[in-house]
């Protein structure tokens, strides 16, 4: 399907259908080189808000937390919804003393060393699902492959229960994003809160009965000699399981598509050409699939020359700063050598992603996988767009591969030895 560009004057970005419906690359381009800081107008009784789409500005406020705060909501359905339940108790939307230590709690069970072990079992995992894929020839990547690697993962990390993992999936495409039409903001809420009653749950589970999960070692943890109560524990490992699930899986599927209509960046892949940790963060910059951040302003402060009052929402588009020609060479290029890539995927400044190793881990074991098994693949249906005005992607995609045959034996002799 070709999308089509918009006039500048009739996007309204707190729409999600101006993201199915749209190819937005020339509105980003245009705010980029005429109006940085633009203004979305009051749409249906939604408040308006600020729009920043260069890539030094989103750094700017990224950095700025005396100007800027997380605490009223950090994507466009709380902020303008006027705040986050989750404020100040939630890593995401917690500044400050409070956000430093939180953040250092869940550092601690994110770190690599902590990871080592998690990652090998993402490799495992990773390696021979893409082997039965390719091996049967075929699959919708995005429900066979793409929905399982991440939500294992961070299932795994939490202690959830094999048995829940799709059950949880579901919620978690319901809470941020659509397949289609029919599911409104209610059922995302109603998605949200199942989620958190989930947690709740297996909280009480774990206080009961501790493990060495992620669910148990918060439980365990304090803030200045205070324990993390129960709603602190719920409401991140809330914010863990969507961020764990939603990017990655997005990220996953982008890349595979975007692979299979560039068979020359795929040969750079598959023949050793590009260093693979290289290639995941061309493949991050591509996906981009959280296209926004936001931030409330606290006092006033000024950019390009336009007064911002407190209260004023402003939001931070990576889908554009990933693009912007001042800081990427060629940007509308997919380039999996691309280096230096500042790219925006994971944010920036305090607030910068506590789960990007596991990510960049997932991604690698996923592009891995792929050059060793497949001589190549096409997709082999289309693909259908998810309906959001925060992340942007696929949540089906048909793909058909063909086996390198030599790679599948020499996996299945390294197995049997």
């Amino acid at each position: 399907m070709t999308m089509s560009a918009p006039a500048l004057d009739t996007v309204d970005l707190g729409d999600p259908a101006t993201f199915a419906e749209h190819d937005l690359d020339g509105f980003w381009r245009t705010l980029r080189d005429t109006a940085p800081l633009h203004f979305n107008p009051p749409v249906a009784g939604r408040p308006g808000f600020w729009v920043l789409s260069r890539h030094e500005d989103i750094l700017t406020v990224y950095r700025d937390d005396e100007h800027f705060t997380s605490e009223r909501g950090n994507v466009l359905v709380t902020l303008l919804e006027g705040g986050d339940a989750g404020a100040g108790r939630m890593l995401a939307v917690t500044d400050g003393h409070r956000h430093h230590e939180l953040r250092k709690i869940l550092q601690r069970v994110l770190s690599p060393r902590v990871l080592d072990e998690v990652a090998r079992t993402v490799r495992l995992n990773t390696r021979r699902w893409i082997r039965e894929a390719v091996e049967s020839g075929g699959c919708d990547f995005a429900e066979r492959i793409a929905a399982r690697i991440p939500m294992t993962t961070i299932s795994s990390l939490l202690g959830v229960p094999e048995r829940d993992r799709e059950y949880l999936l579901s919620l978690t495409r319901t809470a941020l994003s659509a397949d289609d039409e029919d599911i409104d903001e209610v059922d995302s809420e109603m998605a949200r809160n199942e989620i958190l009653m989930y947690f709740m749950d297996l909280v009480e589970e774990r206080r009961e009965s501790p493990g060495e999960d992620v669910v148990s070692m918060l439980i365990a943890s304090s803030i200045d000699g205070v324990p993390l109560s129960d709603e602190d524990v719920v409401l991140n490992c809330y914010s863990l399981v969507i961020g764990g699930d939603e990017t990655s899986r997005l990220t996953m599927i982008d890349c595979v598509r975007t692979l299979a209509a560039r068979p020359e960046q795929w040969r750079r892949l598959k023949h050793g050409e590009v260093a693979v940790g290289t290639a995941v963060d061309e493949v991050l910059r591509w996906a981009s699939p959280t296209m926004h951040f936001g931030r409330s302003v606290t006092r006033e402060t000024e950019l390009h020359g336009v007064r911002l009052r407190p209260g004023e929402v402003v939001t931070l588009w990576h889908a554009s700063g990933n693009r912007d020609e001042r800081v990427f060479d060629r940007p509308g290029v997919f380039d999996l050598g691309r280096t230096p890539n500042r790219h925006l995927a994971f944010g920036y400044g305090p607030h910068f992603c506590v789960g990007s190793y596991l990510a960049k881990v997932e991604i690698a074991e996923l592009l891995t996988a792929l050059r060793d098994f497949t001589t190549g693949f096409e997709q082999a249906g289309e693909a259908r767009r998810i309906r959001s005005n925060f992340l942007t992607g696929f949540s089906t995609l048909p793909v058909r591969f063909e086996p390198d045959l030599a790679g599948l034996r020499l996996s299945v002799l390294k197995e049997d030895g």
